[in-house]
């Protein structure tokens, strides 16, 4: 299935390895030196209109989203849910 992550763009949900607030970023050298990172070797895909109020980060891509953390977090366990629903059940 996929995460909707703003601006019409979709990424796979198995992909997604974290979803993270991108202002409590500044908080934490470590998150701050990683994106900063992340972004001078050019894996930093930004669809948020230079306004990110998150993150994703996946295998081979970080993702900027103007789409909260909280929100993003409530879509994948959505859409993980209907997932295993979908796995469980009972074919006739």
């Amino acid at each position: 299935m996929f995460l909707h992550i703003g601006n019409g763009h979709l990424i796979l949900s198995k992909d997604v390895v974290m979803i993270s607030d991108y202002t409590s970023t500044f908080s934490s050298k470590d998150t701050k030196n990683f994106l900063q990172v992340a972004n001078e070797e050019g894996f930093i895909q930004d669809y948020s209109n230079g306004s990110p109020k998150s993150f994703i980060i996946t295998n081979e891509t970080v993702y900027l989203s103007l789409i909260s953390s909280t929100t993003l977090a409530k879509r994948i366990n959505l859409v993980t849910d209907l997932e295993s629903m979908r796995n469980t059940e009972i074919q006739p």
